[in-house]
């Protein structure tokens, strides 16, 4: 029996080869070298995580918050969408949005920041990515130093956002706030954004 009667692939149908890990695990390095791999693939203690096809809300979520901070953060800070951080030599994950500082930018072509540029790093979560979103992800970005995190929720199609600042004496997260319809913090730097304005199409 060949493959294609075998997996119940139509004939001439392409397969997908994946790509087979090394002894040791995948390296951060290796993320811009491993040729086919889908668009944000994330390097999590040295395993390949592949990511869903993104859901409206997400990308909903994403516009809102990337261009509230892009109007709001300072000159010495920028942000950018979906920049994986090279925590270390096993894990790059690829934070929804990070706020780094702007000195970090080396060109056209970079494809990762170090944890120490990054002042903020926020996750979306989405159904496959509840625990790395709520427990992973968090803990590495606060073991690298990262200050700040945000988590946002969904609820009846609006964002919660989750709040995090880092206790550097612990190199873990503690809660600073959950907030919903409106967003306001006085750090890292500071915000107001409205939270329900999610579909709104131009700013008022």
């Amino acid at each position: 029996m060949n493959a294609t009667s075998e997996y119940g692939l139509d004939e001439g149908e392409q397969q997908y080869k994946w790509p087979i890990p090394p002894e040791r695990g995948w390296t951060a390095d290796d993320l811009d070298r491993i040729p086919g791999l889908p668009p944000h693939t994330e390097l999590i203690d040295g395993s390949l995580v592949f990511v869903s096809p993104q859901r409206r809300f997400h990308s909903r979520t994403l516009r809102l918050l990337d261009n509230a901070l892009l109007n709001q953060a300072p000159p010495e800070l920028d942000v950018d969408r979906e920049m994986s951080v090279k925590l270390d030599p096993k894990n790059r994950p690829e934070p929804d949005i990070v706020v780094f500082r702007s000195e970090a930018v080396t060109g056209p072509d970079q494809t990762w920041y170090r944890p120490e540029d990054v002042v903020l790093a926020i996750e979306v979560v989405s159904p496959d990515s509840v625990s790395r979103d709520r427990e992973v992800k968090p803990r590495k970005y606060a073991a690298a130093g990262v200050p700040y995190f945000w988590r946002v929720e969904e609820d009846e199609g609006l964002p919660v956002v989750y709040v995090y600042e880092l206790d550097p004496a612990t190199r873990s997260y503690g809660l600073a706030g959950i907030f919903h319809d409106r967003l306001t913090l006085k750090t890292p730097f500071p915000i107001d954004i409205d939270l329900t304005a999610i579909d709104r199409r131009r700013a008022e």
